[in-house]
């Protein structure tokens, strides 16, 4: 079987799953786990480099209201890829190429691949995501499933208000799977809605929430670009409370098995334990 992932957390699935040497085609995004680096790349942003949070923020809502396209799809590398899958999404223009597009695109190119779309908007939808798409592809996706949910099921109790940030400029208050880790993680979340879609919120919102930690988690970012954008906006938060950054790329706004990682790191900062270094980093 020939797959082409068009999503980070799809090749970081397909890999878990035993897959990864049959992943031909994947996005400039997939890098875990590493092997995935060597895959053919076939999709690119169209947002240009260098650019600031702020700056990310108004090019991104300046092209989705122009109908503009986020990101660039290789035609010629998926046809001369000629895959049998390929596995995309429909939950959100900012993190991959719609599934429409890809359709429309295979349609185009006379390519037969079957083209599985996820769309989990909470922990138990990115479970059913990893059982869609091991049926897919011809995995056995069970064990690891409930593995995953055994440990999303264990004790995880830190107490404490948590105010996690998906987004640096402007604040953005998270969305979907995010505020139920928080509770998972045994806090109380103070901003967003589990389920519903992250939203920009202010400053005056964040300090109205009243959090005992703020934990920074900038959607796109690894532990260092996150740390970085949060040491710029400190003085805008509390100063009184402990503020850290996360490795958001690998364990919080890719919708895979890390999210179970990133639970647990959230119950370590909320019982004053130190988590993983690799993952977080604490500020002040």
């Amino acid at each position: 079987m020939r797959i082409v992932s068009l999503l980070p957390s799809a090749t970081e699935i397909c890999f878990a799953l035993g897959a990864g040497d049959d992943v031909v085609g994947v996005t400039f995004e997939c890098d875990y786990p590493a092997a995935a680096r060597s895959r053919r790349i076939v999709s690119t942003t169209a947002l240009p480099e260098g650019l600031t949070p702020g700056e990310i923020d108004a090019a991104v809502r300046r092209m989705v209201a122009a109908g503009e396209d986020l990101y660039h799809l290789d035609a010629g590398a998926l046809r001369e890829l000629d895959p049998d899958v390929v596995i995309t999404q429909d939950l959100c223009a900012v993190c991959a190429i719609d599934v429409t597009e890809v359709d429309e695109a295979l349609d185009y190119l006379g390519c037969r691949a079957d083209v599985v779309s996820t769309d989990p908007h909470n922990l138990t939808e990115v479970l059913d995501s990893i059982e869609t798409i091991g049926k897919a592809i011809g995995r056995d996706s069970t064990q690891l499933v409930e593995s995953l949910r055994t440990r999303l099921g264990a004790d995880l109790r830190g107490g404490g208000r948590l105010a996690l940030l998906e987004w640096t400029d402007p604040p953005f208050a998270p969305g979907h799977w995010l505020p139920e880790m928080v509770q998972l993680a045994g806090g109380v979340n103070v901003l967003g809605t589990p389920g519903e879609r992250s939203k920009a919120i202010s400053w005056q919102d964040v300090a109205a929430a009243e959090p005992d930690v703020v934990v920074s988690a900038p959607c796109g970012f690894g532990l260092d670009g996150a740390a970085e954008l949060t040491e710029l906006l400190m003085g805008e938060l509390p100063a009184d409370i402990p503020v850290w950054a996360v490795d958001a790329n690998g364990y919080f706004a890719r919708p895979g098995p890390r999210l179970v990682d990133g639970v647990d790191v959230l119950a370590a900062i909320l019982r004053g334990k130190a988590p993983d270094p690799a993952i977080a980093r604490r500020l002040r």
